[in-house]
């Protein structure tokens, strides 16, 4: 008989169902093997399917798109940290402790939006590599590099909307993904941002929460402040907060439970 696990999918970074970006979440009993596990992220074709098991004093968390292992993502540990409180497995009072291929993540509640205290990533100023901009379709007025993406500030919110990049193109680009983002049109927030990463099989992220561990020192040193607001201006679209804590980042998001089930495999 195969064995079975919990699986959750939740919409991370929303108030509400079928918004934010959709991660599922696996509880498992103890570390899985990463091919199997990247044949499950396959299965889900998700964004990002997060693999939760017990560790120490809190829980291994591991994220794969259906391409690849990333070693960070923000939406599908808001997912793991909303779907361990649902459950009961944590008290909503207590952290969620989360050992990851980035080190010690946590994540606390607070009044209703999920915080997860995440590395700073940011960019420095660097020229855009071969085909990039073509790939974006964009016109920048910076680019820049983080650890894991580029950066491309344009002059408009309208711009940022209209980019139909050409993802075939973008895919030969040497990097994780390019974070497109520009100063906001709507006085609810600070800044808006996409995210395209189609090296490792999503074309365009919907909400990507590691994406404003680069935005956030990017967008509060250029404006001065320390926490904002920002909006991910994809299809599904997606609220994040984010608040600097010296070379840290709280990014505050919402998350629904959509799908309870089991998984056989």
């Amino acid at each position: 008989m195969p064995k079975s696990y919990p699986l959750h999918q939740v919409d991370a970074f929303a108030d509400r169902p079928f918004a934010g970006n959709p991660a599922a979440v696996c509880l498992l009993d103890a570390p899985a093997d990463a091919a199997w596990m990247q044949a499950v992220a396959r299965e889900m074709n998700l964004s990002e399917t997060a693999f939760v098991h017990p560790d120490g004093d809190g829980y291994g968390l591991r994220w794969f798109t259906p391409a690849a292992e990333v070693d960070l993502c923000g939406h599908a540990t808001v997912a793991s940290a909303h779907v361990l409180w649902e459950t009961g497995l944590l008290a909503r009072g207590t952290a969620a402790r989360f050992q990851t291929k980035s080190g010690l993540l946590t994540a606390t509640w607070r009044e209703g939006w999920i915080e997860l205290d995440f590395p700073a990533l940011p960019a420095l100023a660097a020229a855009p590599p071969a085909g990039l901009l073509a790939a974006l379709g964009a016109r920048p007025v910076w680019t820049g590099r983080s650890r894991f993406d580029l950066l491309v500030e344009v002059a408009t919110a309208a711009e940022l909307r209209a980019l139909a990049p050409d993802f075939t193109a973008l895919r030969k680009v040497d990097v994780r993904g390019t974070i497109v983002t520009a100063r906001a049109d709507d006085p609810r927030y600070a800044f808006v941002s996409r995210f395209f990463a189609p090296a490792v099989g999503v074309d365009e992220d919907p909400v990507t929460g590691s994406a404003h561990s680069v935005l956030a020192p990017y967008w509060c040193g250029k404006l001065g402040r320390e926490s904002l607001t920002g909006y991910q201006a994809s299809a599904r679209g997606g609220v994040v907060r984010v608040r600097m804590a010296g070379d840290r980042v709280r990014i505050g998001g919402q998350a629904v439970t959509v799908l309870t089930g089991e998984l056989r495999g």
